[in-house]
């Protein structure tokens, strides 16, 4: 379904060339849930970015579905992939009911019968019909997070990409999330990209995962090698040494 072959993204910052992600390759299989894990400034999220079109890549090899993808995207592409970002409070507008914001999606891309798939959306989250009409501000993290979600799944896409879904909300309330995200990727038979720093989530959700350092990618290993310690690279060993107790929780 996706296949990113030699990636790479420069920015500028006064005057001086960032490397962000350097000769980064993978691919990810239909349905397959697929984790990419890193500390902070490792170049997870700019990867994740670079396949949505939201920053440009140089000289990037990368196709969707058997489709070649520039930065500029088409409709139909939109309608393939979505994108969960990582702050709720910060990609909701805040002058938005979560009516106007399940709407536009629908209404840009003329989609028919619009309150029932409003109402679909929310109820696929666990929201009820009362928070419809509310504003982000009246709701809370875990709830402005659903709303994101479903806002993302109301089209239907068969992608969904995912930049540390859980790492802004409470600790109480980020297993839910997990578990709803688990839940829906069944239900809508989704290949799904992960993002997270934390090795615990991504154990939970992926099948594979991308092991990122300084911008590259060091390792490739599937969850059940990382549990035994199968690890090759340093780097990823250390990792692993770090989050000594994760457990790969059964979803509800």
């Amino acid at each position: 379904m996706i296949r990113v072959n030699n990636l790479s993204v420069t920015f500028r910052h006064g005057g001086r060339p960032i490397h962000a992600v350097q000769g980064v390759s993978f691919d990810v299989a239909d349905g397959e849930a697929f984790g990419i894990v890193g500390e902070s400034g490792s170049g997870k999220s700019t990867i994740l970015k670079a396949i949505a079109g939201l920053v440009e890549a140089q000289s990037p090899s990368l196709t969707i579905n058997g489709q070649a993808m520039g930065v500029r995207r088409s409709k139909e592409d939109r309608l393939l992939m979505q994108f969960v970002f990582q702050d709720p409070y910060g990609s909701l507008h805040p002058r938005q009911t979560v009516d106007d914001m399940l709407r536009e999606p629908l209404l840009i891309h003329g989609v028919a019968d619009i309150a029932a798939k409003v109402n679909e959306a929310l109820a696929d989250v666990g929201l009820l019909a009362q928070h419809r009409f509310r504003y982000p501000h009246q709701l809370s993290g875990g709830q402005r997070q659903r709303v994101a979600i479903a806002r993302a799944l109301i089209l239907k896409p068969r992608v969904l990409l995912l930049d540390e879904p859980t790492s802004a909300l409470d600790v109480s309330i980020q297993a839910e999330i997990l578990n709803l995200i688990a839940r829906l990727r069944r239900s809508y038979q989704l290949t799904s990209i992960l993002v997270s720093h934390d090795l615990g989530v991504v154990a939970h959700l992926c099948n594979r995962i991308a092991i990122m350092q300084q911008g590259r990618l060091v390792e490739l290993l599937d969850v059940e090698a990382l549990r035994r310690s199968e690890a090759k690279e340093p780097y990823t060993r250390e990792l692993i040494a770090a989050s000594r107790g994760f457990t790969r929780a059964a979803s509800a």
